[in-house]
């Protein structure tokens, strides 16, 4: 199969540009499907249609945690349509624990939270999509991370990736871990 190629005046032939080469196969794949469509066919693509053209609502809905107050600087979730963006929470909070505990501890304190959030948007922690963890010091904490994950989520469980930072990179002193997560709403 050979690409298209654009000629310009003056110029050589040149690939189209990616984002072009995808528009005129979407296009293409449209115009075929239109065309062949059965009338059967099309009776059974129409709920797919009619789901794809309805409005995106609600577009952007904060959602506070309960045990908090609203933050002016961010939100602690935002619902966009059946999604919900859960803000980075931190794994130690003085006004909840007087010690800061262990990256296994603040891990499951802050899933703990997470789990709080969720709830409060109508979500759980089985409708996580997937979560990143900010974690200080990976190469010491990761292990007990993973001790204060396990548990948390039922099969099968989010996606997940973690970057790694100083122990003094968290904005907090003696926050050890950062997660945040994308779930949907049934």
């Amino acid at each position: 199969m050979s690409r298209p190629t654009v000629v310009r005046p003056n110029s050589s032939p040149r690939r189209p540009s990616r984002r072009a080469a995808v528009a005129a196969g979407l296009a293409t794949l449209a115009g075929a499907a239109s065309a062949d469509a059965t009338p059967a066919a099309q009776g059974a693509a129409a709920p797919a249609a009619g789901a794809a053209g309805r409005a995106w609502t609600p577009k952007k809905v904060a959602i506070t945690r309960p045990d908090r107050k609203p933050n002016p600087l961010l939100s602690h979730c935002i619902r966009s349509g059946n999604l919900l963006f859960v803000a980075g929470i931190g794994g130690w909070y003085p006004e909840d624990r007087a010690e800061p505990g262990d990256a296994k501890v603040q891990t499951d304190s802050a899933l703990k939270a997470m789990r709080l959030i969720l709830e409060t948007a109508g979500s759980s922690m089985a409708n996580v999509l997937k979560v990143h963890m900010t974690v200080s010091d990976p190469n010491r904490n990761l292990p007990l991370v993973n001790e204060g994950y396990r548990g948390h989520f039922p099969d099968p469980p989010p996606a997940r990736s973690y970057s790694g930072c100083g122990v003094d990179e968290q904005g907090r002193d003696h926050v050890l871990i950062q997660i945040d997560c994308v779930a949907y709403v049934d």
